[in-house]
């Protein structure tokens, strides 16, 4: 698709005001009809209309009249949208020559501030040559229905996410710079694809180097997917740099293995039909076709640590953290288990430290029996009993007094205050807490009131506002 960028500075911001409103109303519209548009878009005196038919003129929305007055955004609305934010944002100043067309986007050159060349990547998918899109890749989840223009930009936001990761983690990518809607802008590659080339010095180094990259990327958990000589470039020093990254899966997935060993026979079959070399002939090579199973049960041992740059090791699989396809909610909620079963472990083995620490500073010889059966007051007591133990014993008073009060439910309150009474001060316990005799005269305070109100015959509870103005009415009382 042609990208016109000569009409962006011909529009106002009314117009994108209105191409921003029919955007957010395909939210969960296909055609958004007129009168959301102009809801959304608030524009005064029928601008709505105006900016609509100069909108239609250069193709970046559609009409459709079947069964309601609407319109929908087309790819060239949903790009200006996107190049507009970059400009906003200061990454990019200019759109130059388109330099790559693919079945999932287009590539063009930018240039930002300082005259640096940028690459620009629009994905497009939806085109005639990919419509398998629910088939090959996971981007609609659970979904049932989708909108080609969403489906991009999910794409663009998975790209965007692997790259930065990749390149975190010292792996040979372009530097990620900024992504907006179904647009990625990155770094220039300075270099080619490797299937433009028809020879090099070293296959070897060039070989051994590529399947390096492809086993690092399966130790931190991501399988690339499309690992071929399309996706690989390669500069004049014959250094090689991954592209490619929406279709990236976990090693987790069903189908990691099968699509980890196509990468590896794509590479092989590409070495020795056009650049006359066999690695399976070469000896003098570590490893021809890695073993998947292998590399995969290394790095869970490793916890799928990956080498960054200077040779540092950073910890942590890449699949967990972008929660690459294959890598469900299940196996989240199973390393959630085992990280709080290991917390878990820790704690416990700290308090069971400080136990045995506080059991070699107490001495149990220095400490007097003291008789609990009940015959003796509290005062009897020493004075180095445990703070946990004079806890307990409030804790079983209180709940002493609570059966007994719940045991006498419905009956007079004398005899339940002499329960309470009995229950704190006659029990053989001693005195009680002074908070919970505090709660046992309250307790005691409103068991009087209830068998006062009983012996008034109740609350008049239906007494209406007027009735209690004028003075009348006895309503129906309530026991």
């Amino acid at each position: 698709m042609k990208l016109d960028v000569s009409v962006l500075r011909l529009l106002s911001k009314d117009d994108f005001r209105v191409l921003t409103a029919v955007e957010m109303g395909q939210r969960n519209h296909v055609i958004v009809p007129i009168p959301l548009v102009e809801s959304i878009a608030k524009l005064k005196w029928g601008g709505t209309h105006r900016c609509l038919r100069e909108l239609l003129k250069h193709k970046l929305v559609h009409h459709e009249n079947r069964n309601y007055d609407g319109y929908r955004l087309t790819y060239m609305g949903y790009d200006y949208l996107a190049l507009r934010t970059f400009v906003q944002r200061g990454s990019i100043t200019g759109i130059g020559r388109q330099i790559g067309v693919g079945k999932e986007s287009d590539v063009f050159e930018a240039t930002n501030e300082d005259g640096d060349v940028l690459i620009l990547k629009l994905h497009r998918l939806g085109r005639t040559s990919f419509r398998a899109v629910k088939t090959k890749r996971d981007y609609l989840r659970h979904r049932n229905s989708f909108s080609w223009l969403y489906l991009s930009r999910l794409s663009a936001l998975g790209e965007y996410a692997f790259m930065k990761a990749l390149g975190q983690r010292g792996f040979p990518v372009p530097e990620a710079l900024d992504q907006n809607r179904h647009a990625v802008l990155m770094s220039l590659v300075k270099g080619y694809p490797i299937v433009q080339v028809h020879r090099v010095q070293n296959p070897n180094k060039v070989y051994t180097d590529i399947i390096r990259c492809a086993v690092r990327m399966a130790e931190v958990g991501l399988v690339h997917c499309d690992f071929n000589e399309f996706n690989v470039m390669i500069d004049d020093d014959e250094e090689i740099t991954m592209i490619d990254f929406p279709q990236m899966i976990s090693v987790r997935h069903p189908n990691a293995k099968h699509l980890f060993d196509r990468d590896i026979e794509c590479l092989i079959k590409f070495f020795q039909n056009k650049l006359h070399y066999d690695p399976e002939e070469d000896e003098s090579l570590e490893c021809v076709r890695p073993d998947f199973d292998e590399i995969v049960s290394r790095s869970s041992e490793g916890q799928g640590g990956g080498t960054g740059d200077g040779g540092d090791v950073c910890q942590g699989p890449l699949d967990v953290e972008l929660s690459a396809s294959g890598f469900q909610a299940r196996d989240r909620k199973i390393l959630s288990e085992h990280v709080a079963a290991d917390a878990r472990g820790s704690e416990e083995e700290a308090a069971s430290s400080g136990e045995e620490s506080e059991d070699n500073v107490d001495d149990e010889d220095d400490i007097p029996a003291y008789d609990k059966s009940g015959g003796g007051s509290a005062d009897d007591a020493p004075a180095s009993v445990d703070d946990d133990e004079a806890r307990r014993e409030m804790a079983r008073r209180a709940e002493g007094v609570a059966d007994a009060s719940n045991q006498q439910e419905g009956r007079d309150g004398g005899k339940d205050a002499e329960l309470g009474t009995q229950a704190f001060g006659q029990s053989g316990q001693g005195a009680p807490h002074k908070e919970v005799q505090q709660w046992a005269r309250s307790h005691q305070r409103r068991r009087v009131k209830k068998q006062q109100r009983l012996k008034l015959g109740g609350r008049n509870t239906n007494k209406s506002k007027n009735e209690k103005r004028k003075g009348g009415g006895g309503g129906e009382f309530v026991f």
